[in-house]
């Protein structure tokens, strides 16, 4: 582990909190509220062909400095550092992905998750799930029904491991599966290489972008942009050019492109939207 410090103040500033510091559960939610809302999800790196560093002074350079976002690895490590800093104990999970895949599917361990002991109750917390990001931080009680500041959740406990639900569309929908076998940084390092780099990974073929806000969420996947309200109304828009693609981005869903020349050209070459528009 890095001996270079976290730098809390920067990190409250880029999430825009001002209040407590202490090791609470009121503390947790407060910070699990404002981070999906404060950092977007985003690939602009892995899509741009960048690398996708997860060493703090990398994390708070590009995410907190810079005013990035990035994807699970980086969310959650940067979260997780901000909470040992703050004196909670938290450490790391990681998830299958099922969203969108048989509920049988064994999928890689590609999702990464945290586990915080508090107050002798177990909570899981996510920061990192794209368009269904936890916006509260759930209690490991299996079978219980969690309302947050956007959907209902529950933790269904499913022979050796357990399952992260939804309430979407009047029926629970699987995010992934996880167990409790502690992760570090170096078990991260060896899934972020490959859904940064390998050529079928779709952080590296495609557009993917969300962001969550007190009464909405936004969702990007190539070119059409979802906006899910909480009352349960969903827009969509489908975007026809690559420069309205990075005005979405950096406008709805906060994103700062790091080379937006780029960006538009690799969204054309790999006909993300129409070449002839």
């Amino acid at each position: 582990m890095s001996d270079i410090p976290f730098d809390l103040d920067a990190y409250f500033s880029r999430i825009g909190h001002a209040g407590s510091r202490d090791a609470s559960l009121d503390m947790l939610k407060t910070l699990h509220f404002l981070h999906p809302q404060a950092i977007p999800f985003e690939n602009m790196d892995p899509f741009l062909g960048r690398p996708v560093r997860l060493d703090i002074a990398s994390l708070q350079d590009k995410i907190v400095l810079g005013g990035r976002g990035g994807y699970c690895f980086e969310h959650n490590l940067l979260f997780m550092h901000a909470l040992k800093a703050l004196g909670f104990e938290v450490g790391g999970l990681a998830a299958r992905v099922l969203l969108g895949q048989p509920e049988d599917a064994i999928t890689a361990r590609s999702h990464m998750l945290l586990r915080i002991d508090l107050d002798q109750r177990t909570y899981i917390a996510d920061v990192g799930f794209g368009g269904l990001t936890l916006t509260a931080p759930l209690r490991l009680d299996p079978g219980l029904e969690q309302k947050t500041p956007h959907e209902t959740f529950r933790i269904v406990e499913t022979g050796d491991h357990f399952r992260l639900q939804a309430a979407i569309g009047g029926g629970w929908r699987t995010l992934y599966r996880f167990d409790l076998q502690p992760h570090y940084e170096v078990d991260y390092s060896i899934s972020n290489y490959f859904m940064s780099t390998n050529p079928a990974s779709h952080f590296v073929t495609s557009v993917l972008a969300a962001r969550a806000a007190p009464d909405r969420r936004y969702g990007l996947r190539g070119n059409r942009l979802s906006i899910h309200h909480i009352d349960g109304r969903t827009e969509q828009k489908e975007i026809a050019t690559a420069a309205e693609l990075a005005d979405t981005l950096e406008g709805q869903l906060g994103i700062t492109i790091p080379d937006r020349t780029a960006f538009e050209a690799r969204v054309r070459e790999n006909k993300i939207v129409e070449t002839n528009t």
